[in-house]
């Protein structure tokens, strides 16, 4: 008997330490999954985030960290190359556009790109160029250039202002058309430019360019739009609901012509965006506006070209294109002639 009570307190306490073993090893596995998924997420999360902007400056990176003379106006001589450029130039380019001498994609040559049809804004009899944009994009910052080549053909910037995109967006120097607030979220509904032709009408989503690409909520644009109590921003946001395409920056309506994207990639003389940096990223708002003076490469050129498409696009919603110079030139009308073909 006693031997069978020692027997049964062993197996007791041998079931006790089993169960007790069983306890310490679940509880351990699950510690050990648990401290897993945590490296795992840490991992993901850490491979998700944005590369921060080097600590020193430097041009040698995609990422940059420029805030030279950002906010700053064009001076006199800086301001007269964009409005002043002889018509000669987008002849050139539109003659290169066309027998295909132009290597940057432009308009109707990406993906099969082409104008929406649309009805445009008129206020004061005049047509509309609408625009929606983001100080941060990288594409809008390459957009501008082509767009305020574009606008000085019908009409006149009375200031234009240095800026760049995100600096985990290329860091591309480009033209502000205000002085942006880049250090807060906002929206900014202010240009200087004149014409007897056309009404500019920019909304510029205003966020800082320290990180990387944002854009706010259009709703959130929304509510600033309507808040101005503006009725050319407030007519022209509208439109942009009414049509229900918007798919991102930059967005813009030439007359009757509405375009979801940039009318060019022009990132420099061999546009690539995949294998490195844009040669744009490394160029300063002097040496572009020195290549617009003196156009010699297919980066200048092909900004031209770009613009060459935004004019026949508003030749062709003006009511008398004739009175502008740029209208009638050959080139110009030849693209006037694949856009009424090729729109939809």
């Amino acid at each position: 008997m006693a031997r069978q009570r020692d027997a049964d307190k062993t197996l007791a306490y041998y079931k006790k330490t089993v169960k007790a073993f069983r306890i310490v090893s679940t509880v351990a596995l699950v510690i050990g999954i648990i401290a897993i998924a945590i490296a795992i997420f840490t991992l993901v999360r850490y491979q998700s985030q944005p590369t921060a902007p080097p600590t020193t400056t430097t041009n040698n990176s995609y990422f940059g960290n420029r805030l030279t003379n950002i906010d700053q106006p064009l001076n006199a001589t800086e301001l007269a190359i964009i409005n002043n450029a002889p018509d000669s130039y987008y002849e050139t380019a539109g003659q290169m556009y066309l027998n295909g001498s132009i290597k940057n994609p432009i308009a109707y040559l990406i993906g099969g790109f082409k104008a929406n049809t649309v009805n445009g804004l008129m206020i004061d009899n005049k047509s509309s160029v609408i625009y929606l944009g983001s100080i941060t994009c990288i594409f809008c910052a390459e957009n501008r250039w082509a767009m305020a080549l574009a606008l000085s053909r019908f009409g006149t910037f009375n200031k234009l202002y240095k800026g760049y995109s995100a600096l985990q967006d290329g860091d591309v120097p480009t033209l502000y058309w205000n002085n942006d607030n880049y250090t807060a979220p906002g929206v900014d509904l202010v240009n200087h430019y004149s014409s007897p032709y056309v009404n500019f009408i920019t909304i510029e989503d205003v966020y800082p360019i320290t990180g990387g690409f944002v854009l706010q909520p259009t709703p959130v644009i929304g509510e600033e739009v309507n808040g101005s109590g503006n009725q050319s921003d407030i007519a022209a946001f509208k439109i942009i609901n009414q049509l229900n395409n918007f798919n991102g920056t930059p967005y813009t309506i030439w007359g009757n012509y509405q375009i979801g994207g940039a009318d060019g990639i022009v990132f420099g003389n061999n546009t690539n965006l995949v294998s490195g940096s844009p040669q744009i990223t490394f160029m300063t708002h002097e040496k572009i506006l020195s290549a617009f003076s003196a156009p010699n490469s297919q980066f200048s050129w092909s900004e031209y070209a770009a613009a060459d498409f935004y004019i026949a696009e508003l030749c062709l919603s003006i009511k008398n294109p004739s009175a502008v110079s740029a209208c009638n030139l050959p080139a110009i009308i030849k693209i006037e002639a694949q856009i009424q073909k090729n729109s939809f």
